[in-house]
């Protein structure tokens, strides 16, 4: 009994440490609504489509996400200079 209690602790330790958090991504669009207690909604939606079909037949609508900024591109990464200089 002792020896299944400490494999099942042993197994349950490895999977909670293989395990990956969540992918942490603003999404354009929020489903608001009577079935939302946050301010913001549900910001899950990549299009207004996808939140339009979900509010369908419920007391919800969709609204632009004030924290996604539309259009936003990382900076590409500069080439690193080199210290030495070029003698004449």
């Amino acid at each position: 009994m002792r020896a299944a209690l400490l494999a099942l602790l042993a197994l349950g330790a490895v999977s909670a440490i293989d395990t990956t958090p969540a992918e942490a991504r603003d999404y354009p669009f929020c489903i608001k609504g009577q079935d939302y207690d946050q301010v913001l909604g549900d910001c899950s939606f990549a299009t207004y489509q996808q939140c339009q079909a979900t509010a369908s037949g419920r007391y919800a609508y969709c609204d632009s996400n004030p924290y996604y900024s539309y259009g936003a591109v990382e900076p590409e990464p500069q080439p690193r200079r080199s210290r030495r200089h070029a003698r004449d």
